[in-house]
């Protein structure tokens, strides 16, 4: 039996999009996630949803940079639960991107590190994984409270 303390809040669920790996798909994923934060009415604080939009841009424009190429179209998935909020973006290239060390001569280039620092600045983690048909998802998974209290899956910050 599902007491009402064991069922899911009416913001929890799995969302996905595609799009094409294109530029003007950068500011649209952006617009989907926070209309879905805000349609679905996600108890998140003001802090990590700003973050999490701005760790969507980041993650779509290297997909589009860097992997339209191998992959016209990119999948976007949005992930929430009690306390988490996951985002991940897929696309069909094989190429495991790292994080960049510091280079402030550098005009470009940080983008993952970006990534990385706000999602533990929030308490999150984040990590690169392979799939089955030989490309890739990067994914995010924040607190929606910004103080990680349990984990939605093991694991150190990889990117």
């Amino acid at each position: 039996m599902v007491t009402r303390e064991d069922a899911p809040a009416g913001y929890e669920g799995v969302w996905r999009f595609t799009a094409p790996a294109a530029d003007a798909s950068v500011p649209e994923a952006r617009h989907a996630v926070r209309d879905l934060l805000d349609r679905q009415g996600v108890p998140v604080h003001d802090d990590v949803a700003q973050g999490l939009l701005l760790i969507v841009s980041e993650l779509v424009t290297n997909a589009v940079r860097h992997a339209a190429l191998l992959s016209p179209q990119l999948a976007v998935e949005v992930a929430i639960g009690a306390e988490w909020i996951k985002v991940s973006v897929e696309d069909n290239h094989p190429y495991r991107p790292k994080a960049l060390e510091r280079d402030y001569a550098q005009t470009g280039g940080r983008g993952l590190l970006l990534v990385r620092e706000i999602t533990a600045e929030a308490g999150g983690m984040c990590d690169v994984e392979h799939t089955t048909d030989g490309g890739k998802v990067i994914w995010v998974a924040l607190p929606l409270a910004g103080a990680a209290v349990t984990s939605p899956r093991p694991g150190p910050s990889a990117l």
